[in-house]
């Protein structure tokens, strides 16, 4: 039988066991992933062929919520507004993380301060394409040209403060090639102009070019990456012409509201893990051009260092394109 005092001690700590209690038991309903873009998108493919192996090793249903708006603002949002029970993940890129709040001047949240990394799933590497028929055909030659010829070398982005605009400030800081940005609404938009001749070159998301690379329709002059990659081997890293480390890549990464609790954090860290470790789900993810994260990368603080790298990139690619937040 209880004494008076152990009884009134375990009555005290009480409340305290039960949030622990509750984390051991979670998830106890379906957990929502919000992707802050339109379904159909690079993001949106990669995260619905990551969740059914998530579900499966959470117990419960995944269920993928597009909220698209204010360039990824707007499901961002959402979610640093949401409960922080671990029920509601952002399914973040470098928009809503890193270039948005260098580039507006009124953000509806604090990227750094009001969510908490879970792990980053994917790279998705930028890409240096030209028309077949243009007249310099490798990494070397092309930015030798520019170079010869500044200001004369048009170069399309998916539009102002994207991530591919940003990889143009750095390629022309550090070859001197004085490509001229030219600013297209969409990834891909500038496909036709490139065919047609009216447009030099394109950076662009490797997903976007590599079907008319293969199809010969364009070509892959180099990749933003630190070293050449496996799908692509002949063809350069931008660190062969001078970018130390590749520059900028797109990055696609889990993150929950500020101040929830570590236990939904390494449940949701686990299963994102086992599930990028499937082969299955390699192959489909590396097939149409993303790389998996590293190990490391996966964890929240491994995530936490390479937004603070890609911040840092972010920032002076801005100050280089004379950037000013609107």
């Amino acid at each position: 039988m209880l004494t008076r005092r152990t009884a009134v001690i375990a009555a005290a700590l009480a409340p305290l066991a039960r949030p622990a209690l509750a984390q051991a038991g979670w998830p106890e309903r379906p957990v929502r992933m919000v992707v802050p873009f339109g379904a159909g998108g690079n993001l949106d493919t990669l995260i619905r062929i990551v969740s059914p192996m998530m579900s499966q090793k959470l117990g419960q249903p995944v269920v993928i919520e597009n909220r698209p708006g204010a360039g990824g603002n707007l499901g961002a949002e959402a979610v640093a507004r949401a409960a922080p029970d671990g029920y509601t993940v952002l399914v973040a890129a470098n928009g809503s993380l890193v270039n948005n709040p260098l580039l507006m001047v009124r953000m509806p949240y604090d990227a750094v301060k009001d969510f908490v990394p879970i792990g980053l799933g994917f790279r998705t590497p930028n890409v240096l394409v030209v028309s077949p028929r243009y007249p310099q055909q490798t990494l070397a030659a092309f930015f030798a040209d520019a170079k010869a010829r500044p200001g004369q070398v048009s170069c399309a982005s998916a539009g102002v403060g994207t991530t591919n605009h940003l990889l143009i400030e750095l390629l022309n800081a550090a070859t001197g090639a004085g490509l001229v940005h030219i600013p297209y609404r969409a990834s891909g938009a500038s496909t036709p102009d490139l065919i047609s001749g009216t447009l030099s070159s394109a950076v662009d998301q490797i997903t976007t070019a590599l079907p008319q690379h293969r199809d010969g329709a364009l070509k892959i002059l180099g990749i933003g990456m630190p070293e050449r990659i496996a799908l692509l081997p002949d063809v350069p890293s931008f660190t062969e012409v001078g970018l130390e480390g590749g520059g900028i890549t797109s990055f696609i990464g889990l993150l929950v509201p500020a101040a929830t609790p570590a236990g939904p954090i390494a449940r949701l860290q686990a299963a994102f893990a086992a599930a990028l470790a499937d082969p299955a789900v390699r192959a489909r993810v590396e097939a149409i051009g993303n790389l998996i994260a590293t190990p490391e990368e996966q964890t929240p603080g491994g995530f936490a260092k390479a937004l603070e790298v890609e911040r840092e990139l972010a920032r002076r690619a801005v100050q280089l394109a004379g950037l000013k937040p609107e």
